[in-house]
């Protein structure tokens, strides 16, 4: 592929009340890449995203052990060192989830509500990003001139590119989706695709996904979560499946 390492994940374990979730996770996930993670429901697979930006830390009985280190250009550091700051690794380790989450407050706000919390005040540089943030994610001619109104008037398809351009307006480096396009009509699972394929030039991103044939379509780096274990997806023999077909 090519590709520097941007995520190196080693001995990587994480446990809710129950017991662990993920045993003994070792991978290596490519900078500029779309790396996809499949596996049956129920596996750990969004568990395995907060692990990535720290989430687990919000729930009752998480606890993760094992290194996973990023480079966020200035060599791979551990994230899950005490003393990484927080706010800095959420900053660059953007996330959307499955179902759209947008706040109940304008479209701007929605954007803006990020750079709000990095402690940005000063419109005259919040608004060129929330536009650059939105062109990102094919949704600013369609907002525009409804910026003041209510997010949550846009169809599904609209606010999960909301959800994006929110993720966005940080511009992380690394971008995390879990089952982004499950809800979506076949249009807006299009438009989402054709996002990510863009995207994966200035970040590195990592979709979870259900969808074999969307895999196919955009996905480098292809991962499996069963079991507990994070592996390598087999590539399908055509030339095997050929021979075991009866005749």
């Amino acid at each position: 592929m090519g590709n520097k390492i941007k995520i190196q994940i080693k001995d990587l374990w994480f446990y809710y009340k129950t017991g662990p979730i993920l045993e003994n996770i070792h991978v290596g996930i490519p900078e500029n890449t779309i790396t996809s993670i499949t596996g049956p429901s129920g596996q750990g697979k969004s568990s395995f995203l907060m692990t990535l930006n720290r989430i687990w830390q919000n729930i009752d009985g998480a606890s993760v052990k094992g290194e996973v280190k990023i480079n966020f250009g200035n060599g791979f550091k551990d994230i899950n060192y005490p003393n990484y700051p927080l706010p800095q690794l959420r900053k660059k380790v953007g996330m959307v989830f499955q179902v759209p989450n947008p706040l109940p407050t304008s479209i701007y706000k929605n954007i803006a509500f990020p750079l709000k919390l990095i402690g940005e005040k000063n419109r005259k540089k919040i608004f060129p990003k929330i536009e650059y943030a939105l062109k990102k994610a094919f949704l600013w001619e369609e907002v525009k001139d409804r910026l003041k109104e209510d997010a949550n008037v846009l169809s599904v398809g609209q606010q999960q590119r909301l959800c994006i351009a929110r993720a966005l307006v940080l511009e992380p480096q690394i971008l995390m989706l879990d089952e982004p396009t499950s809800s979506l009509d076949e249009t807006s699972l299009e438009m989402i695709e054709q996002l990510l394929l863009k995207l994966k030039k200035k970040c590195t991103i990592i979709l979870v996904s259900h969808y074999m044939d969307q895999i196919k379509r955009i996905a480098d780096k292809k991962l499996v979560l069963s079991n507990r274990q994070l592996k390598q997806q087999e590539e399908e023999d055509p030339l095997k499946k050929k021979i075991d077909t009866p005749l």
